[in-house]
């Protein structure tokens, strides 16, 4: 590991000052994703700021009826939190579905918002990586890409998006607080992972002087009948092969509204607007369920080891949707 400096920050507009004033710095709170990278020297900052004394560690309900998760609140406190699994379980259900206990103990929700992908090729320094060295090249389009996106991707990359959180945070439109030397800004969680066109090195629209404060979750509800559905390789600390995040507005058997967001296909948290699009105002039932699925991959570019994500992808949708479509609210 590259020796680095480290400094503590006990206010967010310290943390902020002090990261703009030096290059190479990243701010640590759990460390449970930037930790491992530094070992692997992927990443190699010349300083982290610990972030762990801000007071950003609360969940309250805001004016407007939804709620406010600070950043520096363990996945575990969210998990549990009363207000998230009684109006938002499909959260509660996707933090439970990450990692392990001591791992959801330590890792916040700012920082699992910046999670990197678990490429084998981009945290192995070994191989040539568009997202440690842009135009170095990806082997993944032609080596081994089973756990790869078909969503989303791009000649630059195929990574997959690895959060379980922020899967379901898209489906709940939630909205990231940002605070910086140039004040606070609010981004729509949509906007905030970026896709690996030209720059994929470039993963959100976080600039360098910029810290995640809070996160907001807007009034919604009927998400209180939402589900998470992940499938994996193994129940215990595995990655999404894929992941469906969906919730319904029910009208007796008409679907008023719906958000759906997917994960382990996309190269960023998958928000699948045109599947939502054609849920509404159809019945609650297999054949409604059925071509949503096609339109979910309907664009889908498989790879040669990842091609059996789009049957995948198209079966888990269907069976969260009927999940959530029988849930008794």
């Amino acid at each position: 590991m590259k020796p680095f400096g480290y400094a503590r920050a006990v206010e967010a507009d310290t943390a902020v000052a002090t990261i703009s004033n030096n290059q190479d710095t990243k701010f640590i709170a759990g460390g449970t994703n930037l930790l491992d990278l530094m070992k692997e020297e992927v990443e190699q900052p010349d300083k982290l700021i610990d972030i762990n004394r801000l007071p950003l560690t609360k969940i309250e309900e805001t004016s407007s009826g939804g709620v406010r998760i600070g950043a520096m609140v363990s996945n575990t406190h969210t998990a549990n939190h009363p207000l998230i699994r009684q109006r938002y379980p499909v959260l509660s259900q996707a933090f439970l579905a990450g990692a392990t206990q001591q791992l959801r103990n330590r890792a916040t929700v700012g920082g699992n918002l910046m999670q990197r992908t678990r490429c084998y090729y981009f945290v192995n320094p070994i191989y040539p990586c568009n997202k440690r060295k842009p135009n170095s090249g990806c082997p993944a389009i032609e080596g081994y890409n089973r756990n790869h996106a078909i969503l989303g991707t791009s000649e630059q990359c195929i990574a997959a998006h690895p959060s379980d959180m922020c899967v379901a945070l898209a489906a709940l439109d939630a909205t990231v607080h940002l605070q910086g030397t140039n004040g606070t800004r609010t981004v729509p969680i949509s906007e905030f992972h970026l896709l690996p066109e030209a720059n994929p090195d470039v993963e959100t629209v976080l600039q360098p002087d910029e810290l995640i404060t809070a996160v907001e979750l807007p009034a919604l509800f009927w998400a209180k009948r939402s589900h998470y559905l992940k499938v994996r390789d193994r129940t215990s600390y595995a990655f999404a092969l894929v992941s469906v995040a969906a919730a319904l507005d029910l009208d007796g058997d008409t679907i008023k509204d719906a958000r759906i967001a997917c994960g382990g296909i996309g190269t960023k948290p998958w928000r699948a607007s045109e599947v939502e699009s054609a849920l509404i105002g159809q019945r609650a039932n297999t054949e409604t369920y059925q071509t949503a699925a096609e339109i979910l991959v309907r664009d889908a570019k498989p790879q040669q080891h990842n091609a059996f994500k789009v049957e995948l992808a198209k079966r888990t949708l269907i069976r969260a949707l009927t999940e959530v479509a029988t849930m008794d609210r």
